[in-house]
């Protein structure tokens, strides 16, 4: 841990200060009704949203990829027609 983490968690706890992500002051009551459990997550999300994916743009890349895909394996296959070789 740097140095600069433990600052940080000094000063979060001596100024008993409310971070998103990183700190809250629980009261003893939200302790009790957790049956004394200590977990950090319980008291403090840390949890971050992931991104959305846009379904389209993803379907559309896949649809051009298998569009060149095809346009190569074809073109390929020219050439192993000449050279007499089995094709793809």
């Amino acid at each position: 841990m740097l140095e600069e983490h433990l600052e940080k968690i000094i000063a979060t706890y001596t100024h008993r200060s409310t971070e998103d992500k990183f700190s809250r002051a629980v009261p003893m009551s939200e302790i009790e009704a957790n049956e004394y459990n200590l977990n950090i997550s319980r008291y403090v999300n840390t949890t971050t949203a992931e991104a959305e994916i846009d379904l389209l743009e993803v379907h559309t890349k896949i649809k051009t990829l298998e569009a060149q895909a095809k346009s190569a394996t074809d073109e390929h296959n020219k050439f192993l027609a000449e050279l007499g070789l089995p094709l793809l």
